[in-house]
């Protein structure tokens, strides 16, 4: 039995895996109605820390609805949880083929996204050991983060946390190791990402780029899925064809087009867009 399983079961009068809860926009609500109890204990042994993101991270605003950022990563969420109503993906893997094409940004606005759904309890987990971003993103302690609990030196209880006031929860990195690979080859590892999806409905994995470490290639073979992010004026079309090809296709959602402009958005929509989005005089 897995460690993940072990501390996934401890709330559990009955000896069944705790079973997930689904998601909103594909499921009927009297299937979450009967689980939520459970559920519920389980969730409440992670502790709660305040949601302060950095004023810098450009997250979503849930104050400003509105936006054209979060239309668009709600348009990906309402997408994915479609896919997710056909088939049974629960944890996406988020990458890129080169640093600085807004992998990170994606995963941890796409995390907000589905967490605003009531009851879409989602895990944003930052499996980017080399170059972690997600704990500078939500303002929160490194560590103890995964690489903690793939050492035997935190529990699962530690490493993961609620973000008050959502249905949003985070494991951070965790403290800096000099074998990352290694680590994600530990069963351990397997282990965390199989088990997790057990309670949340979506673990979203950020990882490292594609072209510069095996780990994406790796948690790939262990996540249901995977988004690959590009940016705008900056990634190649050699570079995505070599990131592909490095992925033989595998469990391939679709990319992610980042860092483009309102313009390149709507087009000739952009006046309807606004009109929609715009309060109403």
């Amino acid at each position: 039995m897995s460690r993940v399983h072990d501390a996934l079961r401890k709330t559990q009068p009955d000896a069944g895996v705790l079973p997930r809860t689904p998601a909103p926009e594909a499921s009927s609500g009297t299937s979450a109605e009967v689980r939520e109890p459970d559920l519920s204990q389980a969730l409440a042994r992670f502790p709660v820390v305040p949601f302060n993101p950095s004023p810098d991270a450009s997250l979503l605003d849930p104050s400003r609805p509105g936006e054209a950022p979060a239309e668009e990563f709600r348009s990906l969420r309402t997408r994915l949880n479609h896919i997710q109503s056909l088939q049974p993906i629960h944890s996406l893997v988020i990458t890129s083929p080169s640093p600085a094409e807004g992998k990170s940004f994606t995963a941890a606005n796409l995390a907000i996204a589905q967490a605003q759904l009531e009851n879409n309890f989602t895990l944003l987990a930052d499996f980017d050991f080399r170059r972690p971003v997600i704990h500078t993103l939500f303002q929160l302690p490194r560590s103890p983060g995964i690489t903690d609990y793939l050492q035997g030196k935190a529990g699962l209880e530690q490493v993961i946390r609620r973000l008050e006031g959502t249905n949003l929860f985070v494991m951070t990195a965790g403290e800096a190791v000099l074998n990352p690979l290694e680590l994600l080859n530990l069963p351990a590892a397997k282990e965390l990402i199989e088990d997790t999806p057990e309670l949340f409905n979506w673990v979203i994995i950020d990882t490292p780029p594609l072209l510069f470490a095996a780990d994406a290639n790796l948690l790939s073979t262990m996540a249901h899925a995977l988004l690959l992010v590009v940016r705008i004026g900056a990634t190649t079309i050699d570079s995505v064809t070599r990131a592909m090809g490095s992925l033989c296709q595998n469990n391939i959602l679709g990319i992610v087009v980042n860092a483009a402009q309102k313009s390149e958005l709507y087009s000739k929509y952009t006046y309807y867009h606004s009109y929609y989005t715009s309060p109403e005089s």
